[in-house]
């Protein structure tokens, strides 16, 4: 076998942070600027435990040497389509039989033009056209260059033959200008081919899906808040869409980025703002999930100027509730799934077996933030999860990618069950 291509071990469990893991990975690299980008790619693909072999263009060399990506992969980086190797199996035949995915980055307008006219010259090109498996672009190249109707003529035919790409970023170039050519971010092409390797078993859902905290106002300096990050929010909407729901979030103050491109991201401030934008949008949506933490209580006057200190020791503020936005979709679900969200410090199932039953959701998911790792601002959580039909699943310390994921397969069992009756 070419350099050190394992089979890949499926675990069932690769949906989350670890969906690369033990993954066969082909990692092209061309004559571009943006080569030492590709280094960063290598490293986030290690750390998820892919199997990465780096395939490197004459010119690409001319960049950044074979002997970083072999250092970093512990495989032999390929570049000689003529190169004797170490067994009598073709060297690029091999490769492709053996890869679960590839990409190119950077894909320069050279290597885009060669395989969309089916031109095989070098061992990479070669590779490309013996391959089966998927395959994505991380276009890099000058805002011109892109922008030229050939380029954007040889990606419609890449399109058109099942190829898919991740749109260059826009920015300051090598070149010194300003425009779209910039490599994606590690993080969307990384995302990419995960979505690539997902199954759709929520395609032609429709997900609505609430995040983070909300922030109400005491005057123009203070707010009342809490410590919601938004990361389980922005999870369970980056996993529903991987795995091909259409996906509106509605998310309080975060110091997050949008999950993905096409992520309908609709950003909120207060109780009122997230609860009109849900009720905005919920109409259009099968499912709702409500991961929000949104705050109970508001003051109940807003001070138009800063409150003063003063020589009081004391001051006392009159509050009022929120609106409960899940209790009003629970009113007005239909048949509509909706889950919600407790975060509790005591007396975690029976409190939230009676949200369960007051919201009238289908699903309830309870976290006790006392608990290290399950609170608030971390990439982890323990929840346990309860059912409208009386069934409970307690699930142990693990990333929230990973608790997203089996919520949403509660959630897509729901839906199985639904289309069978009806």
């Amino acid at each position: 076998m070419l350099c050190n291509i394992r089979p890949a071990k499926a675990t069932g469990k690769e949906s989350g942070i670890f969906m690369l893991r033990g993954k066969n990975v082909i990692l092209g690299v061309t004559g571009g600027i943006a080569a030492y980008k590709a280094v960063e790619l290598l490293r986030e693909l290690v750390k998820r435990q892919a199997n990465v072999q780096v395939v490197m263009t004459k010119n690409a060399m001319e960049f950044v040497t074979p002997l970083t990506f072999q250092s970093l992969s512990a495989n032999r980086v390929v570049h000689d389509l003529f190169e004797l190797e170490w067994t009598n199996e073709i060297g690029h035949i091999a490769l492709a039989d053996a890869a679960d995915i590839m990409v190119i980055a950077p894909a320069t307008a050279n290597i885009i033009g060669k395989i969309a006219h089916g031109v095989a010259d070098d061992f990479l090109s070669t590779l490309v056209m013996a391959l089966t498996c998927p395959l994505i672009f991380a276009p890099s190249m000058n805002t011109k260059m892109w922008q030229n109707p050939i380029v954007q003529q040889n990606l419609t035919m890449l399109k058109h033959h099942g190829y898919t790409w991740v749109e260059p970023e826009t920015g300051d170039l090598a070149c010194g200008t300003t425009g779209q050519g910039r490599l994606a971010e590690v993080c969307d092409i990384v995302e990419q081919m995960q979505d690539l390797l997902s199954a759709k078993d929520l395609k032609g859902c429709r997900m609505l899906i609430t995040a983070g905290p909300t922030v109400e106002g005491v005057d123009p300096v203070r707010y009342i808040t809490n410590r919601s990050s938004g990361k389980m929010g922005y999870a369970l909407a980056r996993m529903a869409r991987r795995r091909g729901a259409d996906v509106v979030l509605v998310s309080g103050p975060s110091l997050l980025p949008p999950p993905r491109k096409d992520v309908l991201f609709i950003p909120v401030k207060s109780a009122t703002d997230m609860r009109n934008a849900v009720f905005d949008h919920y109409r259009d949506c099968n499912v709702v999930i409500m991961a929000a933490a949104v705050a109970d209580f508001r003051p109940k006057s807003v001070f138009v100027q800063k409150v003063k200190k003063g020589e009081n020791d004391s001051y006392l503020m009159e509050l009022e509730k929120t609106p409960d936005i899940l209790e009003e979709l629970g009113r007005v679900k239909e048949n509509r799934i909706l889950v919600g969200f407790a975060a509790e410090t005591e007396n975690l199932i029976e409190n939230a077996e009676k949200k369960l039953r007051s919201k009238k959701t289908d699903l309830f998911v309870a976290n006790d933030v006392s608990q290290p790792g399950a609170g608030f601002e971390v990439d982890t959580n323990i929840v346990t999860i309860l059912s409208r039909r009386g069934k409970r699943k307690d699930l142990p310390l693990m990333p929230k990618d990973e608790v997203a994921n089996i919520i949403l397969n509660q959630i897509a069992k729901m839906m199985r069950r639904r289309n069978k009756r009806s």
